[in-house]
């Protein structure tokens, strides 16, 4: 991985990393495709938004179907036809959002399958081992999540096994690039800590000391916290990050939410909310959340968004997409996933430009006028 910042105002930053099969430049979002595909949409239309980089899940690749048969078709890359970059997900966030078929230890996390109930069990070295299989350009190691608000030993606990873990997995992982397995694979460790500022900076400090890790996530927030508890948890963790190696955000959120955090000194994220939101009928556009369900806009001619250059809005009216929905058509959940997929990644690249054209304040300052309006 090459990674190099471009630009910086105050603490908002534009990056460019170079991976062995993209060109991905910061902010980015992520697309989440959890089983290899971005729901509702293929590699085409991944290619046709411009995305330079996908998410999938280790734990639900694993699963289903299973890491050997990916591997048989080319990792991810070949397996699913999307040419450009992966980052893979460990399980972590899996045992938690998953916690009643999941237990951790010292060791690593016992699951019970959510498919067929069968038991498997994840260790900083086998979730290493199936991303080898997958391919992917940026792995992600297994740590250990809590739900947030939690007692202070819970999340002590939690930082202790995320450390020990971490170091198990770099270990792991220079052996076998040693052995030229995972030449061209990166590799993150994950800051955890809760909301707790000690906690945070013991996290960060402990992690970033292991310097051959490729870039540092800051994870276990979005999980239950009030939002202003998390910009102040990401404004703090981030002072004890390296400058020189991407941050990523993982999990996180709305498109308040990626400004307040690209402000804060966040390079990536990554969210379900553009997709599910679309599948619900909630639409995001420039001046805030549109619920295009609604009777109003049953004979509207107008496109979700008249600024909007996604296929969407250049071909289709808010009255065929209300049918659409109404109507249970599989076409809404393509036309509406391409237009929030469509948004988040024109929203990074016009933080990108404000941050190069050293117009970031004015820029954050028109996203909120915009927004001032009242959400219909």
């Amino acid at each position: 991985m090459q990674f190099t910042i471009d630009a910086t105002q105050q603490n908002a930053r534009a990056c460019t990393i170079k991976t062995a099969h993209s060109t991905i430049q910061t902010p980015v979002f992520m697309p989440v495709g959890t089983q290899g595909t971005v729901k509702a949409l293929d590699a085409n239309d991944m290619l046709s938004l411009g995305a330079k980089i996908i998410l999938g899940n280790t734990y639900h690749l694993y699963l289903r179907p299973g890491s050997k048969l990916v591997k048989k078709f080319g990792g991810l890359h070949g397996f699913s036809k999307f040419p450009h970059s992966f980052l893979t997900d460990s399980g972590g966030f899996q045992a938690f959002s998953l916690s009643d078929n999941s237990k951790p230890d010292e060791k690593g996390i016992m699951f019970k399958s959510h498919i067929d109930g069968s038991r498997h069990y994840f260790t900083p070295q086998s979730v290493l081992d199936t991303q080898y299989d997958l391919g992917s350009d940026i792995m992600m190691i297994l740590d250990d999540l809590v739900a947030l608000p939690n007692t202070k030993e819970r999340i002590k606990l939690s930082i202790e096994r995320t450390t020990a873990w971490a170091k198990e997995a770099i270990t792991y992982h220079k052996e076998q690039q040693a052995k030229g397995i995972g030449v061209n694979q990166n590799i993150f460790a994950i800051i955890q800590g809760g909301i707790d500022k000690e906690f945070r900076q013991q996290s960060a400090e402990q992690l970033c000391a292991l310097s051959d890790y490729d870039g540092f996530a800051i994870g276990g927030l979005s999980v239950g916290e009030a939002n202003q508890d998390m910009y102040d948890t990401v404004a703090w963790t981030t002072q004890f990050m390296p400058k020189d190696k991407p941050r990523y955000l993982m999990g996180v959120g709305t498109p308040e939410d990626l400004i307040e955090n690209v402000e804060r000194g966040v390079d990536m994220f990554d969210c379900v909310m553009p997709t599910r939101n679309a599948r619900n009928g909630t639409l995001f556009t420039s001046f805030g959340r549109l619920n295009i369900r609604k009777a109003c806009y049953k004979e509207d001619a107008l496109p979700i968004d008249e600024s909007c250059g996604c296929y969407t809005c250049q071909n289709f009216s808010r009255a065929y997409l209300n049918h659409l929905l109404r109507a249970g058509e599989i076409t809404y959940f393509r036309l509406a996933s391409i237009h929030n997929i469509y948004y988040y990644l024109d929203l990074m690249k016009q933080a990108r430009e404000a941050i190069l054209n050293q117009n970031w304040v004015a820029f954050k300052k028109e996203f909120y006028a915009k927004r001032a309006v009242k959400e219909e």
